[in-house]
């Protein structure tokens, strides 16, 4: 008896394992063409073609586009919080800003700027239809802000930054040209205008700096 029951343990964890695989890939196709084309011109049927599944499968899934769309914030947000947070983390000078700059100016040049943000062409497409998606991306938005924050708070505690420094202030206006700048460089299809942007930002920073280290 044990070992029919362990047999069928083993062929449920098989099917659980295949679902997750499934689950997986079409939310994949589905952040990789929402992202391209942007979420209002593709399809269910564009998404099952790129994964590979069934309607059938698809709709076990996600019962509707917006149930996917749901699916694909949350795991853009993650992945995006992720990178960040890995990035800004052992920030400890100006100069550690600056190549976190360069890290996401690189990143859109290879594209020619062309998608801009993903987080930022979802919120565009879908904060005036969909109040779930909405909130779910500005609160994104806000622990993205808190990231630039903590790191400028970093900064001034080790004394990069001056007292009259407002971190609070600053992480908003960086976080805001990193926007613009994703949103400009798509129009251009050159990531120039968001190096721009961002340079001007971190210049303004500067004007705050209490020494120059450059390490």
């Amino acid at each position: 008896m044990s070992g029919s029951n362990g047999g069928a343990d083993a062929a449920e964890i098989r099917r659980t394992v295949r679902g997750l695989q499934t689950r997986s890939r079409i939310i994949d196709s589905a952040q990789q063409l929402f992202y391209i084309r942007g979420v209002h011109a593709t399809t269910l049927d564009d998404i099952r073609a790129a994964s590979k599944t069934s309607k059938s499968q698809l709709y076990n899934h996600f019962p509707d586009k917006l149930a996917l769309i749901h699916a694909v914030i949350d795991v853009t947000s993650q992945f995006v919080l992720d990178r960040e947070e890995q990035r800004l983390r052992g920030v400890r000078t100006l100069a550690g800003l600056r190549r976190w700059r360069d890290a996401l100016v690189q990143a859109n040049a290879l594209q020619d700027g062309s998608y801009g943000c993903a987080l930022g062409g979802m919120s565009i497409e879908l904060s005036d239809i969909d109040e779930r998606s909405r909130k779910a991306l500005s609160e994104t938005f806000q622990a993205w802000e808190r990231l630039l924050i903590d790191t400028l708070t970093r900064l001034q505690v080790l004394g990069v930054l001056s007292e009259e420094a407002r971190p609070a202030d600053l992480g908003t206006a960086l976080l805001a040209a990193l926007q613009g700048g994703y949103v400009l460089a798509q129009s251009a299809h050159n990531s120039k205008p968001m190096g721009i942007a961002l340079d001007m930002a971190l210049d303004h920073l500067d004007s705050f700096a209490t020494r120059r280290d450059t390490r």
